[in-house]
């Protein structure tokens, strides 16, 4: 079987060459937010359309907000994790 090589730079190249370290850690740091909003809306069963019930945040806020197509505010985010039963947590990054 041949090894494939990969054409040009790799992403974390790539993204290290556009981005502060700052902005890398601000974007991991929503991916990994909306990432547990979603499963944790998954796992309960909960649809967008009863999250919207349950938020007062409208079915479409959600549905862009879990495909990243825009960065939603604080208290968008708080309605949202009310009825999943989550609550933020502010920690240290740097344990």
């Amino acid at each position: 079987m041949s090894k494939i090589s990969s054409v040009g730079p790799s992403w974390d190249d790539v993204e290290k060459a556009l981005f502060t370290p700052e902005e890398i850690a601000e974007s991991d740091l929503r991916v990994a937010l909306i990432g547990e909003l979603v499963k944790a809306r998954q796992e309960r069963g909960i649809t967008q359309k009863k999250l919207e019930e349950l938020s007062g945040v409208k079915q479409p806020v959600i549905a862009r907000m879990e495909n990243g197509s825009t960065t939603p505010n604080l208290s968008t985010v708080l309605k949202v994790l009310a009825p999943l039963g989550k609550t933020l947590y502010i920690g240290d990054l740097h344990p």
